[in-house]
């Protein structure tokens, strides 16, 4: 009997993840009950719709570590807890998305993936004070229950948890702009005993990475593989004006750049390498570049540029061309003491935001690009 069970239960999650590639995924009916689940949570416990039933009203909102307009809400979630939990209201996040449907090049404008170990990350780093509940991969069954089409997404209940609102949280992800606040129009109306005088909204997001689509991520790898790798020789006077955050020739100017001197024979320089080109892919879509030097003699450029075709290195990568490294040093950063790995972040202006000497933070790191490339126009 447990058997026929967990078939059928297969069976259905097989239909909807069909649907969802074919960009069926159907919204939740205005009316419909809420469908149950059993979701594991950033703070190690999993969660069931029963654990709200004391709720005079329930709000689900799917939304996201990586969207950025996810993101804008998220200070304006923890506040409506802070204003509805005592009246009453119980509100869940659920991130629906596949972690490995996800390309780095869409994660732009954030530090963190939509794996449940970085949703714990950004609950403790944000501080949310609601549950946040992981609804993706071997759980999207649930998530395709109730059919967001973007985050955020929110769905709220009545006492009797039916579906009462469903869209937007309000009617601008910039708070300045904000005309509606919907989401709280439905709680007020609800919590008064009254219909919402606006019952359903659309919405305006980053599109739900359903699992169906990790076929685009494979293709993402495969145009990733074909990317040309090189590497040039330079001189120090190039390198000073690398640090000066100077354009190449013919280049674009004007860029945040991260700067990495490494080597093939220095064991951090190779183990974080692999972090490194993860930045360069997230980021290299805004006005980000990443730039590695390797720090050896003209005769390895052969062996360079091996270790930088194995990691399909596609950056702007670097080798001294001199045989006398302390011009290296000299040219650069005279404050450098020469140790490998060496990680410099430098602003547009050539100020000095980041500098590492030895293995770097790669998740501090990118909470500082994000941070730096969002304070310099609106995103």
């Amino acid at each position: 009997m447990m058997k026929t069970a967990l078939r059928l239960l297969w069976t259905g999650y097989l239909a909807a993840g069909l649907s969802a590639a074919a960009g069926e995924v159907k919204t939740l009916a205005l009316g419909a009950p809420a469908p149950d689940f059993s979701l594991p949570g950033v703070d190690g416990r999993t969660y069931a719709l029963k654990d709200f039933a004391a709720a005079k009203v329930l709000a689900l909102v799917f939304t996201c570590n990586h969207c950025p307009t996810a993101q804008y809400y998220e200070e304006r979630i923890k506040q409506i807890v802070t204003d509805y939990q005592p009246k009453g209201v119980a509100l869940v996040a659920i991130s629906p998305n596949d972690p490995d449907a996800v390309r780095p090049d869409e994660l732009g404008y954030t530090d963190l993936g939509d794996s449940l170990a970085d949703m714990k990350i950004r609950a403790q780093a944000r501080q949310f004070n609601f549950p946040y509940l992981y609804g993706g991969g071997e759980h999207e069954a649930v998530s395709l229950a109730y059919g967001p089409q973007v985050t955020p997404h929110a769905f709220v209940f009545d006492a009797a948890r039916r579906l009462r609102y469903v869209g937007r949280i309000d009617d601008s992800e910039r708070e300045a702009y904000v005309r509606v606040r919907d989401l709280r129009n439905a709680l007020d109306a609800l919590l008064a005993g009254e219909e919402p005088a606006v019952k359903e909204t659309r919405v305006v997001g980053c599109s739900t990475k359903w699992s169906s689509k990790r076929g685009g991520v494979k293709q993402y790898w495969d145009k990733i593989a074909a990317e040309p790798v090189g590497v040039t020789l330079v001189k120090a006077e190039e390198l000073g004006a690398l640090r000066r955050n100077q354009p190449p020739a013919g280049g674009e100017g004007g860029k945040l750049r991260l700067v990495n001197f490494w080597a093939t024979w220095c064991g951090p320089c190779v183990t974080e390498f692999p972090d490194l080109m993860t930045i360069h892919r997230m980021y290299r879509g805004r006005d980000f570049e990443l730039v590695t030097v390797a720090a050896q003699f003209p005769d390895e450029q052969a062996e360079v540029l091996r270790f930088l075709k194995r990691h399909q290195a596609s950056s702007r990568n670097l080798t001294f061309g001199e045989t006398d490294k302390y011009k290296l040093i000299e040219a650069f950063d005279p404050e450098w003491s020469g140790a490998l790995p060496y990680t410099v972040l430098i602003d547009s202006t050539g100020e000095v935001l980041y500098r590492q000497q030895g293995t770097c933070d790669a998740l501090a790191l990118k909470r500082l690009i994000v941070r730096t490339l969002n304070a310099r126009k609106p995103w």
